[in-house]
């Protein structure tokens, strides 16, 4: 599947708090944590979980959010399929990086081992 320019505009516009509880709802119906939750989003972005909190409040939109973070160098390691995409080959910068945090989240809810899930 090929992402199209109106998905990204979409993407653009949704925002983290409005995901946000969808993940904490996914990661605890698998035995997960939000500690675990927190820790996994920090190492993609950069956020600790206060600085996700002010994002949050702020009803900072995907594209914001991600202005703000500090991508890990290791992000471009995530690798799968999520929501039917093939990550590594999503043309859209944006897109891709809110597919990487889908994907990290979902492999955290599919009990990975933080290592993995990590890239060390």
């Amino acid at each position: 599947m090929t992402v199209t320019p109106e998905q990204d505009a979409r993407i653009r516009k949704m925002t983290f708090a409005a995901t946000y509880p969808w993940y904490v709802k996914k990661v605890e119906a698998k035995g997960r944590t939000i500690e675990e939750l927190h820790q996994v989003i920090e190492w993609l972005t950069g956020f600790d979980a206060k600085k996700l909190q002010e994002l949050i409040d702020e009803k900072a939109t995907f594209e914001t959010f991600f202005k703000k973070a500090k991508l890990n160098p290791n992000a471009s390691l995530i690798k799968g399929v999520i929501c039917g995409y093939r990550v590594e080959e999503i043309e859209f910068p944006l897109t891709q990086q809110v597919r990487y945090l889908d994907k990290i989240i979902d492999e955290l809810a599919k009990g990975k081992t933080m290592d993995k899930i990590l890239r060390k």
